[in-house]
């Protein structure tokens, strides 16, 4: 078996165990499985509970319902919201294409732009320009994402009257829809732009002091090229498992902005659902972020392996 295959089924079993354990715990809490299951607030007569019970097979052996809920799985049948009175599933991808518009742009910018000037302020920590942007992006990094967009809302909605003070649209029209994000992208660009920053600057002046760089500097290489062609590629390491984090955390990073900016997306729906006991679409939401966290780090292992020969998969 090869180490990609090896690898890969190591993060199958991963989620093999962490699937099961999102079976096993409603299950596993005090009290009836389906008040767990439909949460706190909704009053149900003997009889329903029974019939309930019965429809969604919790009166049958607890290996038979594990089989049943993997094959829901399977066939991206994830439950049912009894407080939303629609499946989870619908609900789920309803909202996600609404977060992934706003944090994919984000991420990806922040991404960008945070490693190029952060390994060019690494490189240049010296020059008064840079250790200015480093003070600037600085702050930005130690003030909390939530905070950043109160004042972005503040200052540009309701002061400056120039973009919306909630949602994704009002007509529905793409300029619209524009419009209603540019705000909140920004910010979080901003705030992953400075993440980014800091963590490659940090890793660019660490890289920057080793014996290969001494050693292309003694060869005559001009800084850019010594930086590009040797530094960047060591130093991107870590990174990648930011940016792994990132995207696997995607549809429950923009928790603080969608409420901020009152988005009905995927940050939204995951507190409406805490607030409500809405177990089924909490557990269809861990599911998703799961699946989509597993996969972001083994894509960030199989980088490591290609960027960095010294990184071995055991």
């Amino acid at each position: 078996m090869s180490l990609t295959a090896k690898r890969a089924s190591r993060y199958i079993i991963a989620l093999v165990i962490i699937f099961t354990l999102n079976f096993v715990i409603p299950r596993a809490m005090p009290g009836d499985p389906l008040t767990n299951l439909l949460g706190e607030d909704v009053i149900l007569t003997d009889s329903s509970v029974i019939e309930l019970r019965s429809e969604m097979g919790l009166d049958r052996p607890l290996f038979e319902q594990y089989l049943d809920y993997w094959h829901g799985i399977l066939h991206l049948d994830l439950g049912y919201s009894f407080h939303r009175h629609s499946p989870v599933a619908e609900i789920i991808f309803a909202r996600m294409k609404w977060t992934l518009l706003l944090a994919v742009p984000s991420l990806l910018t922040g991404g960008i732009l945070g490693t190029i000037l952060g390994a060019l302020a690494g490189w240049r920590s010296a020059n008064s320009c840079q250790k200015a942007s480093t003070a600037f992006f600085l702050a930005i990094y130690c003030t909390p994402p939530y905070f950043l967009c109160l004042l972005a809302l503040y200052l540009f909605s309701f002061k400056l009257d120039i973009f919306p003070l909630k949602g994704f649209y009002d007509t529905g029209s793409a300029a619209d829809i524009a419009l209603h994000l540019f705000l909140p992208v920004l910010v979080m660009t901003l705030f992953s732009l400075s993440r980014n920053y800091m963590i490659m600057r940090g890793s660019v002046l660490q890289e920057k002091s080793s014996l290969y760089a001494a050693f292309a500097r003694a060869k005559g290489l001009y800084d850019a090229e010594i930086l590009f062609r040797h530094v960047f590629k060591n130093a991107l390491l870590p990174i990648i498992t930011l940016l792994a984090m990132d995207f696997g955390f995607i549809l429950s990073g923009a928790l603080f902005v969608e409420i901020v900016f009152s988005m009905n997306g995927m940050g939204n729906l995951i507190y409406d659902a805490l607030l409500s006991r809405d177990y089924p679409v909490l557990q269809g939401s861990f599911l998703i972020i799961t699946l989509m966290v597993v996969s972001a780090n083994l894509l960030a292992d199989i980088l490591y392996s290609r960027l960095d020969p010294r990184v071995r998969w055991h």
